[in-house]
């Protein structure tokens, strides 16, 4: 299959979700394919401080502060401490400009963000695809649920999502390993919930951790999650999904994938005569040289503004504005989810029960706001329903007994002091929402006219704000998640307060979206370039909106059906 003169048949950029995918996939079909990506290379079964207590630890977990003004970006992080820090960035070394607030969180490594999500995975519903048409923001899906389903049904068994059977138009089911069990908290107060509210449903998160390994899954290495709550470090046994554990050793095995790390791609390098994409052109981040590699296909899977900011720094005399972009639209229609949204409360009793280990997930409360099949007349010239708001959000959340923390910053000495410590407390409950936002032709990212980062790649300028349907939403998100938790009895309830940056929720979309004319899109129904036919992008950066789920599965499922595309489109002599 490797074509003359080619170094490789296929270069993926980036090798977390969508690229671990990709190589996986194309190295199965059997194409020579190498990946490239800019992080440290590691290797898994090697994580640093995998089953580590805190105290052996110089600092007990904690972070210098000289650490974290080197990352003063990625600190904020909710995973951020001794144990992970080496997983991201140093801010420093790798800046950006914020016209207006954005938090970008990068991996460190190889495998990227696919070691430290956050491992909830949902399906699109046909809702999600309908939404940009129906309600006229952001550009309208060439594709709908059916096409991508089968996609779905072909990554769910291989990354191993434990959930339940629910039958929610709104969040389609899937093919699931047995689901994480709800905590006796939870199912009371799922009971006293649903009961008040049928339509808000208490189920369980839907988790890329094995509850059951199956035969995929265990001649890989991989086992059942252990439980350990540890996600974040890396995992040998491979109980959750990443890259590491799953996607890249299945490319390895066949003999066809090449990886290289600490390769920061500059561009993709472009034949004005050809009209095609020869390959790209890299910087060893470690000895600075550069090195330009060719192949017959290209795929872009180096995270939402990762892709972008390459692909706007790739200019020829076709396109000098950036590959494939005549008219201005890479780099626009930037999204993530809103969120800052929901409330906590305290659960009297309890006080015999307790969980066994540290279970993955909790509770999911699936989208119940402005569901198709009850969407509300709009009631305003700005097409707002009755709730103030388009579209819609889901929470997540869990119950749990509070431990020993407190102690650090309390008094006491003694027996009855240790006494104390050593037992847990009360039983809380937390929960917040994950909302969906409206795609905007003026929310974007571009390249400095002038700064660059220390390998000359110009630096990125993030310029994205949210509205007042994001803001209305987030408050609508705080009253109905304290209402909820009246209805199921709590005490204490405090609602949050605040709004979550753009960026916030790690679940950065568009970009390069997908559509169906060349003016108003970058991409085509298979996520193929329109002005270049062999240039691919299935990361974040395709999504034309961004749904109110968790993104991940969804770029996996697109990305599978995108090299089963190419793979027909190189077979037939096309690309």
């Amino acid at each position: 299959m490797k074509a003359h003169n080619m170094d490789f048949d296929v270069i993926v950029v980036g090798s977390g979700m969508s690229g671990g995918i990709a190589a996986k996939e194309f190295c199965e079909k059997g194409y020579k394919t190498l990946v490239l990506d800019r992080g440290e290379p590691i290797e898994h079964g090697q994580y640093k401080t995998e089953g580590l207590a805190p105290w052996q630890l110089p600092y007990r977990g904690e972070v210098l502060t000289e650490f974290k003004l080197q990352q003063h970006i990625q600190k904020n992080i909710y995973i951020y401490n001794d144990f992970t820090k080496h997983h991201l960035i140093n801010d420093l070394e790798n800046p950006y400009e914020q016209k207006q607030p954005f938090i970008w969180y990068r991996s460190a490594t190889v495998g990227g963000k696919s070691l430290i999500w956050g491992r909830q995975s949902y399906r699109w519903c046909e809702q999600d695809f309908k939404a940009n048409k129906r309600d006229g923001h952001g550009v309208d899906w060439p594709v709908r649920y059916p096409d991508i389903a089968p996609w779905y049904d072909h990554i769910e068994p291989f990354v191993g999502i434990s959930g339940s059977y629910e039958n929610l138009p709104q969040l389609p089911d899937g093919k699931f390993l047995p689901p994480q069990s709800l905590n006796v908290v939870e199912r009371d107060m799922k009971a006293k919930v649903e009961q008040a509210y049928p339509e808000r449903k208490f189920i369980p998160a839907r988790m890329a951790n094995l509850s059951k390994a199956n035969k995929v899954h265990t001649d890989l290495g991989r086992v059942q999650c252990q439980a350990r709550s540890e996600c974040s470090r890396g995992c040998s046994f491979g109980g959750y999904y990443s890259s590491n554990s799953a996607a890249l050793p299945a490319a390895k095995r066949t003999g066809n994938l090449t990886l290289i790390a600490n390769a920061q791609v500059q561009e993709v390098l472009y034949d004005d005569v050809a009209c095609k994409a020869t390959g790209v052109r890299y910087v060893d981040s470690k000895t600075g040289k550069s090195h330009s590699i060719s192949a017959k296909v290209v795929f872009m899977c180096a995270s939402t503004l990762g892709s972008v900011q390459i692909l706007l720094n790739s200019k020829s005399t076709t396109f000098p504005n950036g590959i494939g972009n005549r008219y201005d639209i890479l780099g626009r229609y930037i999204m993530d989810h809103c969120g800052g949204g929901g409330a906590s409360g305290k659960i009297s009793g309890y006080l015999d029960d307790y969980y066994k280990g540290r279970r993955p997930g909790g509770v999911y409360i699936p989208r119940f706001r402005n569901l198709e099949n009850t969407l509300s007349i709009a009631k305003s010239t700005n097409n707002q329903t009755e709730n103030g708001f388009l579209r819609g959000y889901g929470f997540q959340g869990g119950a749990s007994r509070s431990g020993w923390q407190w102690a650090k910053n309390g008094q006491g000495v003694g027996v009855d002091f240790k006494a104390k410590v050593s037992q847990p407390g009360n039983w809380y409950f937390s929960m917040w929402g994950f909302g969906e936002v409206l795609p905007r032709f003026e929310n974007r990212v571009m390249l400095h006219s002038t700064k660059t980062d220390q390998w000359g790649l110009p630096i990125l300028v993030t310029d994205v704000v949210y509205k007042d349907n994001e803001k209305n939403m987030v408050d609508d998100m705080t009253a109905t998640a304290v209402e909820i938790l009246v209805a199921a009895g709590l005490e204490d309830i405090k609602g949050f307060e605040g709004y979550a940056p753009p960026g916030g929720a790690i679940h950065e979309m568009g970009g390069c979206c997908m559509g169906h004319d060349v003016t108003s899109s970058y991409l085509n129904k298979w996520n193929q370039c329109h002005e270049v036919a062999n240039l691919f992008v299935t990361d974040g950066s395709a999504f034309s909106s961004t749904s109110c789920v968790n993104p991940s599965i969804t770029f996996m499922a697109f990305t599978a059906r995108a090299v089963d595309y190419a793979d027909k489109q190189l077979k037939a002599g096309i690309l």
